[in-house]
Order: C-alpha cells, then structure tokens, then sequence
C-alpha cells in the first residue's frame, strides 16, 4: 500500500498531515507527501543551481523547501521517522533533484520502512497525476481547499482513492459513514472502512439508501455483508435504511460529525462531466471529510 498526502502550506496542512499519518499507519502504507509549488522559471533554477554550488553560505532556496522542512519537523513530533533522522535534522544539503521540478528526501519510518518528501514545481493537478501515475499510489490525502474544481479534477483523473480531509476537527468526535449499495465499489469501500475505523478507533453507520420505498435484494445482501465484515473486524457498526435522493441523503445525515466513505462512481469521465456523479454531489455539498474510494 502506497499513500500520497499533498500539503500546500505550514498554515493549513496540519489537518492533512493529521489524517494523513493516522490512515497511513492504519495501512502500514509507504508514505509521500508533496507540495507542488509554482513553475520554477529557467532563472529562477540556475540562481538557485549557481547558489547551491558556488555560495552555500547564502540563505537562499527553492520556494516550497521551508514546507517540506516544517512536515519534517511534524513527522518528527510524531514519531513517524527513525530517531536517528531526527537527530540528523532536515536534511536541506542532501536533497536529491530530478529534471529540474521534482526533488525529493528519502527519510526511514517506524511504522513503514519508505517515508519520502517531495517537492514538485508546476500545476498542481498536471503534477498530482503524474506523481500518482508514475509511483502507483494507492490513496491520494488532499485538503479540502477552496479552489471547488481543484478536488473535483483529482477525482475524476487521478487513478487512486481520493481522501478529501474537509473541515476536519481534530477535537471532534466522528463516526464513519459508510455508502452500502450493490455497486461494484461497495466491497472495496468497506473494507477501507474497517481501516479507517480501526485508525481512528470509531463507530461506523452503514448506510443504504433506496429511492424506492422496496430496498432490492442486492442492496440487503451488500448491507449484510458489511455488517458481517464489521463485526467481524472487531468494529461497533450499525445499519441504517433510508429513502430518498442518495447524494442528499448521504450529506444530510453526514452532517459534520461523520468521515465518509463511499465508492467511486463507474461512469466514464465525460458522462460525469455532463451528468456529474454521486461521490462528486456529495463531496461538493457535504461538510466533512470524504474518501472516494477507486
């Protein structure tokens, strides 16, 4: 299991970075985090080469190494890396550069043996891809930034799980909310729900929602199952049955108390952009955390 958290700044990534860690370990995931900071200019990259080279003593560095120094510093007060990387400090002298718009620090954790920090230079949905398609990540941790059409690209064309860390509390007590239908994704999407439950050791509702007062056989039988999985993994869970627009439904009752957990939709990415999708209603109008898992 690879996971990938992209951070974009000291002030609001700590959530990120939180959630993050927790899920990673839950997974004993390989972990990467990333920031992608603006296109480095062809000047901008020899000053820094000739400084780098001819005048170390200079305090003067790549935009984006000071966020990369500060999660560092995080997964340091967490534990996350070898005490002896700890001890050795951030290593701003030995970062290790490719084509001029990725560099990396390759760090040993304690929970998984890779822990890596990256910074990438350029557009961040043009980056994010390439790095999830060139490392093969299994999950993708985002913030819950502003920017609406931000979350709603990487969803639709980053192939991996996409966790959405929106408005995320870390003194709030949550439950997870689990979509349960008989789409293909519902099984995937439990058994990340029994991770994600187990990492930050809470509750779970398995919900189903029928827009037809008769619930059909495939959606009990899914809603069995997830239940059987739960209780199984040791977890408190409960099914809940509702009627009603899903996507509404699921924000409704999701409120901001609950992460939720949903599989992805199998609509093709030009019928979403023209009919849009299930996890994309519920990720624009919900008011919590959200993986949409692939």
């Amino acid at each position: 299991m690879k996971i990938l958290i992209a951070v974009g700044s000291k002030e609001y990534s700590a959530p990120t970075l939180h959630v993050g860690i927790k899920v990673a370990k839950a997974f004993n995931a390989s972990t990467t985090i990333v920031d992608v900071g603006e296109k480095v200019s062809e000047f901008s990259t020899k000053v820094v080469g000739l400084t780098q080279e001819r005048m170390e003593s200079w305090d003067f560095e790549r935009p984006g190494i000071d966020v990369l120094e500060w999660a560092f510093s995080y997964l340091a007060e967490k534990q996350f890396i070898e005490p002896q990387y700890i001890e050795a400090g951030f290593p701003k002298n030995t970062l290790v550069e490719k084509d001029g718009r990725r560099i990396e620090v390759y760090l040993k954790g304690t929970v998984c043996d890779d822990v890596n920090l990256i910074l990438r230079n350029g557009d961040i949905i043009a980056e994010l891809r390439d790095e999830v398609q060139t490392e093969s990540y299994d999950v993708t941790i985002i913030g819950g930034s502003g920017k609406r059409r931000m979350a709603h690209d990487l969803i639709q064309y980053i192939d991996s799980s996409i966790f959405i860390v929106k408005k995320f509390d870390p003194d709030q007590k949550y439950r997870i909310l689990l979509a349960v239908d008989d789409s293909p994704g519902t099984r995937r999407a439990v058994k990340y729900g029994v991770r994600v439950a187990q990492a930050f050791d809470i509750g779970v509702d398995l919900l189903t929602v029928s827009k037809q007062e008769q619930f059909k056989e495939g959606y009990k039988n899914a809603a069995d199952h997830a239940a059987k999985l739960m209780r199984r993994s040791g977890i408190e869970a409960k099914n809940v049955f509702e009627v009603g627009d899903p996507a509404k439904t699921i924000v409704d009752i999701a409120g901001n108390h609950h992460i939720i957990i949903m599989g992805a939709s199998t609509r093709s990415p030009l019928k979403k952009f023209f009919k849009g999708s299930k996890p994309l209603d519920v990720m624009e109008n919900c008011s919590c955390p959200i993986l949409i898992v692939k």
